[in-house]
C-alpha cells in the first residue's frame, strides 16, 4: 500500500481540480460559440463527443499551464523551477521517435513545435540517450552474435512475412519449432504462439470462458486482460492487488451466491494474475494464490509478460523464482516483446487446451502469423538463455539483470526516492504524484541525455503518477552510475525525494593504514 504525503495529496488533487475547472469553463464558452454555427453533419451524430476527448484537450495538452497557477499560489521553493519551463503541454513527453535499436543507449529524434505542442515536427537532429524505458531486459533487442546471423538467414529463406493466417499458409517449420521450444522452456506439454502480445490476452480469454463463467482479476491487471475479460461475456469480480486473503473472500462469497439472478453454480471460475505487474514492479504472490485456487477448484491464468526470461535462475519466470510447480498453473501466458527482443505472445498449457485454442481462437484463425524472422529471434534467444549456443552468455545475462535491478533499486531508495516493486524485478516505478512534475522530470532527464518513461492518469490512479524505469542486462555499472547521478539531480530540482537520503558511508580505503 502506498502512503502519500498529505501536502503532496492535497496539491495533486488541487492541481487536477484546477485543470478540470478551467477545462469545463473553456468547453462552456466553446459550446456557446458552436451553438451559433450551422451544423454541417447533415443529420449525422458527431464521431467524437466533447466529453470523450476532454482529457486529451484539457488535461493532457495543458497540464503544466494551469498547474503553474497552483505553484505560484503556494510559492513552494522546490517547485519554482517548474514555472520557468517555456513548454506548456505534456504531448512532447510521449511518442518520442527513435532511430536506432533500443539497446542500453539509443538515438532519440528531436522534435520542434511552433504552436505550443499542438503539433510536433521531427528534425534531422538526434540525441544519444541512455535508455531507461525499453523492455530490453536481457539485451536481445540489439545485434547479437548468435541471434542476428540466424535471423538474417531466416529472412532470406522465408522473407519478412507469411502474409497469411496460421490455418491457411502461415505455418512454417519455424512456427512449429517455436511452439515446441516455448512449451519446453516454460515447462508445459504444448504451446500456441500468436503474432501480438496484447491480443494473446484479449483474444484468448473470450475463448476460454463465456456466459455463466466467472473471472476474478487482480485490480491492477493489464488492460489486455481487462478487455479480454469484458469481451468474454463472463461475470467479472476484482480482488485487491496481490492480496490472497481478499481473493479467498471474493471466491468464497461468489461460490456461495452463484450466478446472478438464478444463483446456479458457476460453469467455470478463472483467477487471472500477472507474474510481474508492469506498472508496480511487484512480483505476484503466486504460491498463496495457487493454494487458494486449489482449495476452491478455480483455474489459474498467469500472465508472465514481464517475468518470463527476466527472473528465475534459468529465466523461466516467477514459477522458477518462487518454487512453484508449473503443473499447478493451468494457463501460462507470456510475450516475446520483452526479454526475447522480438514480438508476439504465447499460451502454454495441456495438449487438450492448446488443441482447443487452435480450433477456436481468433488470434490463431484470423490474425496474420508471427513473421519468420521474429520467430527465429525467439528460438535463438531461448537457446542462448539455456546455453545451447555453446556459451555461458545466457547465464551471465540473467545474473547481470538481477544484479543491475537490485543495485539500481537500492541506490534510488538510498537517495530518498519512493520506489515501488520487489527485489529481482527489472521494473521500478519512481513516484512523482503531482501532475506538474510529470513533464518536468521527463524533460530534464532528456536534457541530460537520459530517456525515461513517465506515466500519469488515466493509465494510473489520479494521485499515483510515476516514472517507470526498466533496467537491462545490457546496462553497465558506468551506465547506471550516470543514470543515478542524473535522476538524483533532477529529483532535487523537481522535488520528488519524499524520504530522507541515507548518509554516505566513508570508503574503506580512506580509513586504511598502509602496511609495507
Amino acid at each position: 500500500m502506498i502512503t502519500i504525503p498529505y501536502i503532496t495529496a492535497l496539491t495533486t488533487y488541487f492541481s487536477y481540480g484546477l485543470l478540470f475547472a478551467f477545462g469545463q469553463l473553456r468547453d462552456f464558452f466553446r459550446n456557446l460559440l458552436d451553438w451559433w454555427k450551422a451544423s454541417n453533419l447533415q443529420g449525422y451524430a458527431p464521431i467524437c463527443l466533447g466529453l470523450e476527448d476532454f482529457y486529451i484537450r484539457r488535461l493532457y495538452q495543458r497540464i503544466q499551464e494551469c498547474v503553474s497557477i497552483l505553484l505560484k499560489a503556494y510559492a513552494l521553493p522546490q517547485l519554482n523551477y517548474l514555472l520557468a519551463s517555456p513548454v506548456t503541454q505534456l504531448v512532447d513527453c510521449f511518442g518520442r521517435p527513435i532511430s536506432s535499436p533500443p539497446d542500453a543507449w539509443f538515438d532519440v529524434v528531436e522534435r520542434v513545435s511552433n504552436d505550443n505542442n499542438k503539433t510536433l515536427k521531427r528534425t534531422t537532429k538526434v540525441s544519444r540517450c541512455l535508455n531507461l524505458g525499453s523492455y530490453n531486459y536481457l539485451g536481445f533487442a540489439a545485434a547479437d552474435e548468435y541471434c542476428t546471423p540466424r535471423v538474417i538467414e531466416s529472412l532470406k529463406k522465408y522473407f519478412a512475412s507469411t502474409c497469411s493466417t496460421r490455418v491457411d499458409g502461415g505455418t512454417t517449420a519455424l512456427h512449429s519449432e517455436l511452439e515446441k521450444v516455448v512449451a519446453d522452456f516454460v515447462g508445459k506439454p504444448a504451446a500456441l504462439v500468436t503474432g501480438m502480445g496484447y491480443v494473446t490476452n484479449s483474444a484468448i480469454l473470450p475463448v476460454l470462458i463465456g456466459k455463466g463463467g466467472l473471472i476474478i482479476s487482480d485490480s491492477l491487471n493489464h488492460n489486455s486482460i481487462v478487455n479480454g475479460a469484458r469481451g468474454s461475456g463472463a461475470s467479472i469480480r476484482v480482488f485487491q492487488h496481490n492480496t490472497p486473503s481478499h481473493l479467498e473472500n471474493v471466491l468464497r462469497e461468489n461460490i456461495a451466491d452463484g450466478q446472478p439472478r438464478t444463483h446456479r453454480p458457476w460453469k467455470k471460475i478463472i483467477v487471472v494474475v500477472e507474474g510481474i505487474y508492469s506498472m508496480e514492479g511487484e512480483i505476484c504472490k503466486l504460491p498463496e494464490i495457487i493454494a487458494i485456487c486449489k482449495k476452491y477448484k478455480a483455474y489459474v491464468y498467469l500472465d508472465e509478460a514481464h517475468s518470463i526470461g527476466a527472473v528465475g535462475k534459468t529465466g523461466r519466470g516467477v514459477c522458477e523464482l518462487l518454487g512453484v510447480d508449473t503443473a499447478d498453473v493451468d494457463i501460462m501466458m507470456g510475450t516475446f516483446t520483452k526479454s526475447f527482443g522480438s514480438c508476439g505472445g504465447y499460451i502454454a498449457g495441456s495438449k487438450e487446451l492448446i488443441q482447443y485454442l487452435k480450433y477456436t481462437s481468433p488470434a490463431h484463425l484470423y490474425a496474420t502469423s508471427i513473421s519468420p524472422p521474429a520467430a527465429q529471434q525467439i528460438i535463438s534467444s531461448i537457446k542462448v538463455i539455456l546455453g545451447e549456443d555453446g556459451s555461458s552468455r545466457g547465464a551471465q545475462k540473467l545474473t547481470q539483470i538481477r544484479e543491475n535491478s537490485n543495485y539500481f533499486r537500492s541506490e534510488l531508495q538510498k537517495m530518498g526516492f519512493e520506489v515501488l516493486g520487489d527485489n529481482d524485478s527489472p521494473v521500478m516505478p519512481i513516484m512523482l504524484y503531482n501532475p506538474a512534475k510529470i513533464p518536468a522530470f521527463s524533460r530534464e532527464c532528456l536534457k541530460r541525455n537520459v530517456a525515461v518513461v513517465i506515466v500519469g492518469f488515466p493509465a494510473t490512479p489520479l494521485l499515483l503518477s510515476r516514472a517507470r524505469i526498466c533496467i537491462s542486462a545490457a546496462h553497465t555499472r558506468e551506465d547506471m552510475v550516470r543514470a543515478l547521478e542524473v535522476i538524483s539531480k533532477v529529483g532535487d530540482m523537481v522535488g520528488i525525494k519524499y524520504f530522507p537520503a541515507e548518509p554516505k558511508k566513508p570508503k574503506l580505503e580512506e580509513n586504511r593504514v598502509k602496511v609495507e
